[in-house]
C-alpha cells in the first residue's frame, strides 16, 4: 500500500507555511496527491431578546473574518502546494468538518494544539476527537513542525484492533525506513506479549520491512512517558500508536498512551484507530 491523497490541517491562527512545508514533502516523497484544509466558525453570541440584532451583527462579522482569514490561507496554500493540490475552507465546526473530509485522503495530517489557542473548539482541532472518529491514521507532527525523516520508527505494540491497525496503516513509512523497534509492555501473560510481538516482527518481515523488537517491565510511570523516553533514546522521528479512547482507560497502560503521545509534541506521532 502507499498514500495516494494526504490532508493536511491548517490552523486558521498561527503560522501556516510550516505545516504546509512538512506535509508538501510527504506529497512528494510517496508521489500522492496534497489536499489544503482549514475551518473555524463564529462563537455564539449571547445577549438578552432586545439584543438580537446587535447579536446577529457580532456573528456576521466574526463570519466574515473567518472567511476572508480562509482566502489568504487558500491563497498562501495555491502558492506552495503545487499543482496536484486542492483547498477546502470551511467556515463550520473545525473537527467534524475534517472527520467527515476524512473520507478524501489516506492519511491526515494535523499539528499539535497551539499553546495560545487552547481549548477552543471553534477555532482549533480536537486531536483527540479527530484520531478517534477519522478512520484514517492521524500524523501529528512535532511542535516545531520540521521535515519528517523517518529513518528511526518506533511502534508501540498492544495486541488489539487499534494497534493492528496502526501497524497497516504505517507500512509505507515503515518500508522506507532503516530502523525501526517494535516495543511492548510485559503483563501477567509474558508468554502472550512476547509472541503477539514476534508475529508483528515476522509480518513487517512480509511486507519487507526489518524490525527488532523490544519488551519493557511495567513501570510506575505512564507507559506514554516510557514510549516517549525509549523514541529519544532510539532517535525515532516518528512514533506509531494505536489511539485509544476513554473505554480502554482501565483497560491497559496504553489507554493513557494517547494523551500521552498528543501531549509530547517533541516527536512525530501516527495514530489510528
Amino acid at each position: 500500500m502507499s498514500y495516494r491523497s494526504i490532508l493536511v490541517q491548517i490552523d486558521i491562527d498561527g503560522a501556516t507555511e510550516p505545516r504546509i512545508r512538512f506535509a508538501k514533502e510527504i506529497a512528494r516523497r510517496f508521489d500522492a496527491a496534497l489536499i489544503g484544509y482549514c475551518a473555524a466558525q463564529p462563537h455564539p453570541a449571547v445577549a438578552p431578546m432586545d439584543g438580537a440584532i446587535v447579536a446577529g451583527e457580532l456573528i456576521r462579522r466574526e463570519t466574515e473574518e473567518i472567511q476572508a482569514r480562509l482566502d489568504e490561507i487558500a491563497r498562501v496554500f495555491a502558492e506552495m502546494a503545487g499543482i496536484d493540490s486542492s483547498f477546502r475552507g470551511m467556515v463550520g465546526d473545525p473537527t467534524r468538518s475534517l472527520t467527515e473530509l476524512a473520507r478524501l485522503a489516506d492519511l491526515i495530517v494535523a499539528g499539535p494544539r497551539d499553546e495560545h489557542q487552547g481549548r477552543d473548539g471553534y477555532r482549533a482541532v480536537d486531536l483527540g476527537a479527530l484520531i478517534l472518529s477519522a478512520g484514517r491514521p492521524v500524523l501529528v507532527t512535532t511542535r516545531n513542525q520540521a521535515a519528517l525523516k523517518g529513518d528511526r520508527l518506533l511502534v508501540a505494540w498492544k495486541d488489539t484492533r487499534e494497534a493492528r491497525r496502526a501497524v497497516v496503516d504505517s507500512l509505507p513509512f515503515l518500508k522506507t525506513a532503516h530502523e525501526v523497534n517494535v516495543v511492548t509492555v510485559e503483563e501477567d501473560d509474558r508468554a502472550h506479549a512476547r509472541e503477539s510481538l514476534a508475529d508483528v516482527v515476522a509480518f513487517l518481515a512480509a511486507h519487507g520491512v526489518k524490525a527488532r523488537s523490544e519488551c519493557l517491565m511495567p513501570a510506575d510511570e505512564e507507559f506514554g512517558d516510557t514510549l516517549s523516553t525509549t523514541a529519544f533514546e532510539m532517535g525515532a522521528d516518528l512514533v506509531v500508536s494505536g489511539g485509544y479512547g476513554h473505554s480502554r482507560l482501565r483497560e491497559w497502560a496504553f489507554g493513557g498512551v494517547t494523551r500521552r503521545l498528543i501531549e509530547a509534541s517533541s516527536t512525530n506521532r501516527l495514530f489510528s484507530n
